[in-house]
């Protein structure tokens, strides 16, 4: 989104926050203080003259020789502007204090957010990872302490956010990696208790799993032993991390531990854009009522999320699914991506479609020079998702064989059967609806496991029956 091509709205320097990034002053042909935050709220103080005209590569530049990036990892971090409401990744041409100006134009535009949460939002400007960035050189960073803690402090808000879902196995050995790499591996039992309490469990496990689910049928002596056995679990995974006197690991090592167990979570490196989904309707007199999810989008595939739950709703990769999108026709209208992938109704091969609601489609999905998506900003206001891995003889982007998504213990794994879909087959001449043999039988049964060969549909095409559906 080029700021030149918006006209600015006026400018508004009373009551701004004190974690502007960029500052409101007229007077922008004077050297002006710029705040670059990084994850984990530490920050990059500049200088900088012409602040008005000054693009992303030029601080970019300056906040690499900042921090010492070597020029190996220079493509690894982006500038970002970043808000509760909204997080875009910039392109070098872009102007960081232009796209400030026009902020509340592009939350109208990309967010569903209320007028006054509108008024009240203003972005930071932050170093952060690129999603373009694969994790296939990410692994190849060796030694280089000052980037793996950049990457290590994402990774980590992520986690603790709920970002990045998890097990409990695998949280649990990322809360003790944080411990050693805050504080050591030397510390003895009643030091680690002292640290996680002072610190509080949410410093090093996903706040949803410290917190708990609370509430007024949650007994403080509940609560207690809960916390007391989350604590022996820190305790007890910090321990196997521990090493006798003088043969500690490096903190390199611990950081190459933490994003290592990271990157196998699918959706490391996503980009996410908020949205919502049609719940199931469970009875005929229940009105229809939606969910809040999360959409991740990554060199790999696209992932939606449960916001609540903490959990996958669907993965899947750019071979799996083709999409499109729709706009309001009318007021009151939504926006909606439509996600096409393969499924199962009563052993009959069918293709669901899954309706998004949201206006952030402000993520491009390109093909990538490995075969697979790359995920930016487009750079341009009003751009919607791009297919990945798509081209003109082969729009759905779909072939081979692969197993039938089914729902698992791990909150990694789809829950295609939660999911409130359109079923539908293709006979030879028309798309045609799938009716189940009874109602709501399909949100009532475990998706089949068979395996058998995708057929191939051509890209989803939204009509009027389809989009009432």
């Amino acid at each position: 989104m080029d700021g030149e091509d918006c006209s600015f709205p006026a400018d508004s320097s009373d009551g701004h926050s004190q974690r502007g990034s960029v500052a409101s002053s007229a007077t922008l042909s004077r050297a002006q203080d710029v705040l670059v935050y990084l994850c984990g709220d530490s920050a990059v103080h500049l200088t900088v003259e012409g602040l008005g005209s000054v693009s992303v590569q030029e601080l970019g530049r300056s906040v690499r020789e900042t921090l010492h990036i070597p020029e190996t990892a220079q493509d690894a971090f982006a500038l970002w502007l970043s808000s509760p409401l909204l997080e875009l990744q910039l392109k070098a041409r872009h102007q960081p204090y232009k796209l400030c100006r026009q902020w509340q134009d592009l939350l109208y535009r990309f967010t569903e957010a209320s007028e006054e949460d509108i008024s009240q939002d203003e972005p930071c400007l932050q170093y952060r990872r690129n999603v373009y960035y694969p994790k296939s050189k990410e692994l190849q960073i060796e030694d280089d302490e000052v980037v793996l803690r950049l990457l290590y402090e994402e990774a980590r808000g992520n986690i603790l956010m709920g970002r990045y879902p998890c097990d409990p196995e695998h949280w649990t050995t990322l809360g003790a990696l944080s411990l050693a790499i805050d504080e050591g591996t030397g510390l003895d039992g009643q030091q680690i208790t002292t640290t996680i309490r002072g610190k509080k469990l949410s410093s090093f496990l996903p706040v949803h799993v410290a917190m708990g689910s609370g509430g007024l049928l949650s007994t403080l002596r509940g609560k207690s032993s809960r916390q007391t056995g989350l604590e022996q679990n820190l305790f007890e995974e910090y321990r196997k991390i521990s090493s006798p006197a003088g043969n500690s690991p490096e903190p390199t090592q611990l950081l190459h531990q933490y994003l290592n167990t990271c990157h196998n979570l699918p959706y490391y490196g996503c980009a996410f854009f908020g949205g919502e989904i049609d719940k199931p309707v469970q009875g005929i007199l229940q009105r229809a009522k939606r969910k809040a999810v999360n959409v991740g989008i990554c060199l790999e595939g696209v992932y939606v999320m449960d916001v609540k739950e903490k959990h996958v709703l669907l993965g899947l990769h750019f071979n799996e699914l083709s999409w499109d999108h729709s706009y309001p026709e009318e007021q009151g209208d939504s926006h909606i991506l439509w996600l096409e992938f393969d499924g199962d109704e009563d052993g009959t091969p069918v293709n669901k479609l899954l309706k998004i609601y949201s206006k952030q489609f402000c993520v491009e999905l390109r093909s990538a020079s490995e075969g697979g998506a790359a995920a930016e900003i487009d750079g341009e206001v009003g751009a919607h998702q791009q297919p990945g891995g798509q081209d003109g003889n082969n729009k759905n982007g779909r072939g081979g064989r692969r197993g039938m998504l089914r729902r698992q213990s791990s909150v990694v794994c789809s829950r295609v059967h939660s999911l409130n879909t359109i079923s539908y087959v293709d006979n030879g001449k028309e798309i045609k609806r799938l009716k189940p043999k009874r109602a709501a039988s399909f949100f009532t049964r475990q998706v089949s496991a068979t395996t058998y060969s995708a057929a191939t549909y051509s890209a989803v095409q939204v009509t009027e029956s389809l989009e009432q559906g």
